[in-house]
Order: C-alpha cells, then structure tokens, then sequence
C-alpha cells in the first residue's frame, strides 16, 4: 500500500488528502508564493499608512480591471502591445537565425562581424529612441525597430554559438556518408544549434517585451505602457499597478506556457538532457 511520508494512505482523512493534493498542484505551486504579497499589500491597505489614493488595494485594482475589461480598453490595449511584440520577434527571428548561422558556419564572417555583434549588443535598445525620435517620430516603426533591434542581437549571439560547440566528428560522419552542404546544414547544424536558437528566442522575447514597453510608454499611442502612462495625467495608480500586474502575468504565461516548454523539449529532443 503507497504511502504519505510514512502513514498508508488509506489512513489518512479524505480532508488532509484533498489539501495535501491542491498543496501539490500545479496551480497552487504557481499562485503560492503571490498569496502572501498580496495578503500584505492588503493589510497595509487596510491599516491606511499611506493615501487610498496614492496606494490602492487588490479591490480597488479588481475593480478597475473589470471597468477596463467592460469598456473595451484594456483588451484593444493588451492586443495592441501583443501584436506589436509578435510582429518585431517574428522579424528578429527571421533577421537572426540565418545571420547566425552565416557567423558560425563562415569563420571569417565571424571574425569580421563578432565585434560588431558585441559592440551594438552593448547599446541598449533605449539608448536608440532618441535618435528613432528624429528620424520616424511618434511612428509604429520606432516602435518596431526597438523591438527588432531587442530580439536580434541575442537570436544572433546564441545560434551562432549553438553552431560552433557542434562536436567536428558529428559534420565528418555527415560529410563521410556523402551529405551534400545543403543536406549537412539542416540535418546537423541546425537540428545542433537548435536548442541555443530556442535559448536565445526566449531571452531576446524577454528583453524585447520590456523595451516594448519602455517605447509605448514614451512614444505610443495604444498599449499597456501607453495606458500605464497615460494614467499619470488622471493620477490613477490604481491603473498604474493593474498595468504591472497584467505584464507580469502575461509574460509568465507566455515564458511559462509557451517558451520554457519549447526549449525543455528542444533540449530532451536533441540529446542534451537525459530523463534519467
């Protein structure tokens, strides 16, 4: 008969069992460590140290979430900035895949263009909305540009070194088994680089949805950054914070939805980890 920690499980009350299974849920593993944040951001709330105004509580945050949803705004806003982040990934990815593959494969275009990867690494994607001002203006192709500059540099920088840590003997075998170039690069380099590609997508996505932000906030017209700071005219905090709070929660579903089990399962599939 199976056991909890030493006690058969028949032994154990129905109630301690259902705790004892939503303890271990996935659900509550995700939701658990916020309880106490939000049991805290409650209770200064409730004991008034500082302004309502200037300090909203959860149910004033609730409240304005469900007015924004009723209106129609934050849906429009939350679509807008999702769009504008797929759109500048998709082009990141197109731009930096290939561009890394070339850098890895080609030892002299590494060493021309190496440095060049590094230095404008270095410059952050802020640094560049200034100068984006001047030449596109208050446009969506600011916007974009920021998002693709974000995204490329760590697409580039991964698959170009998910390529050169390839073991040589595994290109022999291919080339010993007369594998033309085109045949070698889709059956070795790219399935090889594929785990650091997937790597790189999901910290330049990291990265890209914050100058997203960063952007809206000081040059969009739509988003959740523009709503957030929009919000400053009105004094509204509490849109302030429900702004944060749907960031984080949109970007953990999509890291922990979408990107980490991708690059779980990439990394299982090509033999990096092993179950065991």
């Amino acid at each position: 008969m199976s056991t909890a920690a030493g006690v058969p499980v028949a032994e154990i009350p129905l109630w301690g069992r259902l705790a004892r299974r939503v303890v271990t849920s996935s659900a509550w593993r995700t939701l658990g460590p916020f309880i106490p944040i939000v049991a805290l951001w409650a209770a200064v709330v409730r004991l008034e140290i500082f302004p309502r105004a200037f300090f909203p509580g959860p149910v004033d945050v609730l409240r304005a979430f469900g007015d924004l949803t009723y209106k129609g705004i934050l849906p429009q806003y939350l679509q807008d900035s999702v769009v504008r982040l797929a759109a500048g990934a998709a082009a990141g990815v197109l731009v930096g895949v290939p561009f890394g593959l070339l850098i890895g494969l080609h030892a002299k275009s590494y060493r021309f263009f190496w440095p060049l990867v590094i230095f404008f690494q270095a410059i952050g994607d802020i640094a560049w909305l200034p100068i984006l001002l001047i030449w596109f203006g208050f446009t969506l192709r600011t916007m974009t540009f920021v998002i693709v500059y974000t995204v490329v540099f760590p697409v580039v920088f991964n698959t170009a070194l998910g390529v050169r840590t390839i073991p040589v003997e595994m290109v022999r075998a291919a080339q010993s088994l007369g594998a033309p170039r085109w045949r070698i690069l889709g059956d070795v380099f790219v399935p090889g680089a594929l785990p650091n590609i997937v790597t790189g997508l999901r910290n330049g996505l990291g990265y890209g949805w914050r100058a997203l932000i960063a952007a809206e906030i000081i040059v969009g017209t739509s988003g959740i950054g523009f709503m957030m700071f929009d919000a400053r005219r009105s004094g509204s905090v509490v849109e302030m914070l429900l702004g944060m709070i749907v960031l984080g929660i949109l970007w953990y579903v999509v890291d922990g939805g979408l990107l980490a089990p991708l690059e779980r399962a990439t990394i299982q599939r090509w033999g990096m980890v092993t179950d065991g």
